[in-house]
């Protein structure tokens, strides 16, 4: 097992989980302000008013990233930070605050790679209708315009959207995300396509207005599958197709499923699986926008933390198998397989490079007696996942990066602060950082291109 001598081992944040500053120096409300409002929406009534304070702290936090080897970070752009209405007039200070980040780690040898949507909609556009409303799109596509003429002679990787599973499926079905809606399937699949359509105007907008070498990507999570048995072509093809199936007798899978958003993405066309099935739900006319959303990437990401083993029953039906694993704080199986089967199966139906945008695991951490943070087992569940990552790319899977979530402890959503994913601890009262195990453990890893991982 071996990982490219070019490979690009990152660190990952949002904006809204790390930044603070909420409504400093110009900066509109976005959707997860006024979520935080609501009574009980989120856990201890938490919100990401100061989180950790990254708005104050970016050179201290990219000097530990220095210290780590870390070299790329994904962060995400609050869109209410440079369009505190998401349209209109832009906000010099913004601009500034991420010209500023993104000078300093490229001073410190890091490749700073930009997510332009991390959930946080403006909320001047969610009282417009959000992503129901079609002129999304061009407000999105308006917002893009201000992100390549500001920041991609630098920034050359950038990613639309991530995960439109999240953003619709949690915020606009079932109502635990911002911003707490609970549609109809006929409404929600409007939101989904608007979500496309944005896409491809934003990708398209990259290109024309930002610097000719600036590469476009999208970073879905998805429901994954794996071979119970790796060696049985029955288990390989049962979790093949189940991994790009459209279960009809569930009237939400086509959310949870991966082709959903990458076919018309890469293919042209909504997932064939699928499309006779939603074809009158969809809105009118929706075939006219596939214009603006079909060929506009030029890798794909996938953010994943565990999957499910498939295998068939006695009538060759694709069955999940029983599965007997740990499960991290928030009660995540640990299945490495998982990353190893995305990375091929994505491959093999998008023919496209890939990046691992996020995978991580949290864990109970707390500052022993010694001033330091033992994890364990989040080193564990890192080696695991990368063995495997490598076991993909020694397959033929064009898997390019990967990027451990999270860099440091955050605001976690819905979750609160509970949940700790960092390779860094926060203590939140006194906003000071700890490099976990786990941070020095990725840095060895990083400085050996991997080869320090174990079996």
């Amino acid at each position: 097992m071996s990982f490219p001598k070019d490979f690009l081992w990152g660190t990952a944040t949002a904006a809204y989980q790390i930044e603070g500053a909420w409504n400093k120096n110009g900066k509109g409300l976005s959707i997860w302000d006024l979520f935080c409002e609501k009574t009980g929406a989120v856990k201890n009534g938490d919100n990401g008013h100061t989180a950790c304070d990254h708005y104050h702290r970016y050179k201290e936090d990219i000097a530990l990233m220095k210290k780590l080897e870390i070299k790329a970070y994904r962060f995400s752009v609050a869109w209410t930070r440079i369009l505190p209405n998401g349209t209109g007039e832009v906000n010099n200070k913004g601009i500034e605050f991420y010209n500023n980040l993104i000078d300093e780690l490229i001073k410190n040898g890091i490749e700073p790679v930009m997510t332009m949507y991390h959930w946080d909609l403006p909320a001047e556009l969610h009282y417009r209708g959000g992503w129901l409303n079609p002129k999304i799109a061009d407000y999105f596509e308006e917002y893009a315009k201000v992100i390549a003429e500001n920041f991609t002679d630098r920034v050359k990787k950038i990613i639309t959207i991530n995960e439109p599973l999240c953003i619709i499926g949690l915020g606009y079905a079932e109502g635990i995300h911002a911003p707490g809606l609970k549609l109809s399937q006929r409404e929600y699949l409007k939101c989904a396509h608007n979500l496309l359509v944005a896409h491809g105007k934003a990708a398209r907008a990259l290109k024309k207005y930002g610097a000719k070498d600036v590469q476009v990507g999208i970073a879905p999570n998805m429901d994954n599958f794996y071979p119970l048995d790796e060696n049985n072509i029955t288990d390989i093809n049962a979790a093949t197709d189940k991994m790009f199936e459209i279960e009809h007798q569930n009237p939400r899978a086509w959310i949870n499923h991966v082709n959903w958003w990458l076919d018309p993405v890469i293919k042209g066309h909504y997932p064939l699986e699928g499309k006779g099935e939603y074809d009158s739900l969809l809105p009118k006319n929706y075939e006219k926008d596939i214009k603006d959303i079909a060929e506009t990437v030029d890798f794909i990401c996938f953010n994943l933390y565990f999957g499910a083993p498939i295998t068939t029953d006695k009538n060759g039906t694709a069955v999940m198998a029983e599965l007997d694993a740990a499960k991290t704080q928030v009660g995540w199986t640990v299945t490495p397989d998982a990353i190893k089967w995305t990375a091929k199966l994505l491959y093999e139906r998008y023919n496209v490079p890939i990046y691992v945008s996020e995978n991580g695991m949290a864990c109970h951490d707390t500052v022993s007696l010694d001033g330091k943070v033992h994890d364990p087992n989040r080193v564990d569940y890192l080696n695991r996942y990368l063995l495997k990552l490598g076991e993909a790319i020694d397959e033929g899977a064009d898997v390019r990066g990967y990027f451990v979530w999270s860099f440091m402890d955050n605001f976690e959503w819905a979750e609160g602060y509970d949940p700790r994913f960092g390779i860094v601890y926060v203590d939140y009262k006194t906003q000071k950082r700890i490099i976990k195990d786990s941070g020095y453990w990725y840095a060895k890893v990083i400085e050996t291109g991997g080869k320090s991982l174990c079996d």
